[in-house]
């Protein structure tokens, strides 16, 4: 009985994204079906069909997952403790300070490798 029940569930989630996304496409459909038409009009169609169309998703099961997902994830976003301006440009310069020195040190190792193989090869 229990598989049975989650059977029609499962049909039932996809019949209804399905059907969320048929009203999405529709909606852009209709929007180059009309081009005399207002383009703010045409717009404001499209977005209230998006909204249709994600309030029949969330009423599916995997959309209630990614809806769960997404506002977990906000949460999460809210405790990172995001460094201030002062230690971004801290950071960032330090970076290019290493960036620079490494690079020097890789031409100069460039630039002797380049001699001693010029002068093996008698063309330097």
């Amino acid at each position: 009985m229990n598989a049975k029940a989650e059977q029609q569930s499962s049909t039932l989630d996809i019949a209804k994204l399905v059907l969320a996304v048929l009203v999405l496409f529709g909606a852009i459909g209709l929007y180059y079906q009309f081009p005399e038409a207002s383009t703010l009009l045409r717009v404001l169609g499209v977005l209230a069909a998006a909204v249709v169309a994600a309030a029949i998703a969330v009423t599916s099961a995997p959309g209630r997952a990614l809806w769960s997902f997404a506002t977990e994830a906000r949460t999460e976003v809210r405790k990172v403790i995001w460094p201030t301006r002062q230690e971004t440009i801290q950071t960032t310069l330090a970076v290019l300070v290493i960036v620079l020195i490494v690079a020097i040190y890789l031409w100069g190792i460039d630039k002797i490798l380049f001699m001693i193989v010029g002068a093996l090869t008698g063309q330097g």
